[in-house]
């Protein structure tokens, strides 16, 4: 038989090792990632600020790679948290011809039910923007209301000089060009499609921005920052033609649960962020060259969500 401790000396050790376990518990850090582009980079800087202004460390995985590498990841428990979009659940669940991407609110519920039953991950209330695939024109277009919707371009296009930049990804893929054309009943030619290799938006872009071969429009995403850098103007997509994709933090159930109130706090910020207030700050990046971090930052000192 062992020595026998007295009762404090017990009671110091066990006090010892739970403030010992309560350390390594804070010095965890918890990994924050984002995939490549402009945009995952700013909120992904915003989400790592969020959570170190809760005295939690963070190790920042910024542009870590693309949507494939993110999830393989955060499934593996490589990394905690990172910012993901509501319609990838199509692919993530194989349900791609479900129409249920379509609607921004059973986007959300029907990927934020699949993912935590599947897999333990928590899907925060998503920004109140759409990153899909957009139709942008050139704001000196006649004819078109201050606020125009793919609809508007179908009556243009029955007698307005019009020519769209595009990757050969939108113009084939039955998701994308196809299905705005399906839904608004128009069918554009070859004459007013100058295809490009690549799916750069940046490319497209500026070529409607600057007339390039006659192009006045361009192939984007919902909250490409150079779209009103530019001068140009995204059509809004009321026949709801395209899956929703918005941007909304994505976290294991295990972290949250550790630390509860990083949710609400990102919350708090993710309801801030429109599509124009996306777009503005990724132009600062994209388009002024700022760092995203500097970006994010300066966004979150400047609105009190992030308080």
């Amino acid at each position: 038989m062992g020595m026998r401790l007295p009762a404090l000396a017990r009671a110091l050790i066990a006090v010892a090792l739970i403030l010992l376990g309560s350390v390594a518990r804070a010095e965890t850090p918890i990994v924050v990632a984002s995939k490549l582009d402009t945009e995952g980079a700013l909120l992904g800087q915003m989400m790592a600020a969020i959570i170190e202004a809760h005295g939690l460390p963070v190790e920042r995985r910024i542009q870590l790679g693309p949507t494939n590498i993110l999830r393989a990841a955060i499934l593996a428990g490589q990394i905690d948290v990172y910012p993901e979009y509501t319609g990838n659940g199509a692919l993530f669940f194989h349900r791609e011809d479900d129409p249920v991407w379509q609607d921004a609110a059973q986007g959300y519920a029907e990927v934020a039910a699949l993912d935590k039953a599947q897999n333990g991950l928590i899907w925060l209330a998503p920004a109140p923007a759409d990153n899909t695939w957009v139709i942008a024109i050139r704001k000196d277009l006649p004819g078109f209301p201050p606020l125009p919707c793919v609809g508007d371009l179908a009556a243009y296009l029955k007698g307005g000089r019009f020519r769209l930049a595009a990757s050969a990804e939108f113009v084939e893929s039955p998701a994308a060009l196809p299905a705005f054309e399906a839904a608004y009943g128009f069918h554009l030619t070859g004459d007013q499609l100058l295809t490009l290799s690549g799916g750069n938006t940046a490319a497209t872009l500026r070529a409607a921005a600057e007339g390039i071969s006659g192009v006045n429009a361009a192939m984007a995403y919902g909250t490409d920052g150079a779209i009103a850098a530019l001068g140009l103007v995204a059509l809004c997509d009321d026949k709801h033609a395209q899956v929703v994709y918005a941007p909304a933090p994505v976290v294991r159930q295990a972290v949250l649960d550790a630390h509860a109130e990083i949710g609400p706090a990102l919350g708090r910020v993710f309801a801030t962020l429109t599509r124009e207030r996306l777009q503005e700050l990724n132009a600062r990046i994209a388009v002024e060259g700022e760092e995203a971090r500097s970006v994010a930052d300066d966004y979150l000192k400047s609105t009190q969500a992030a308080r």
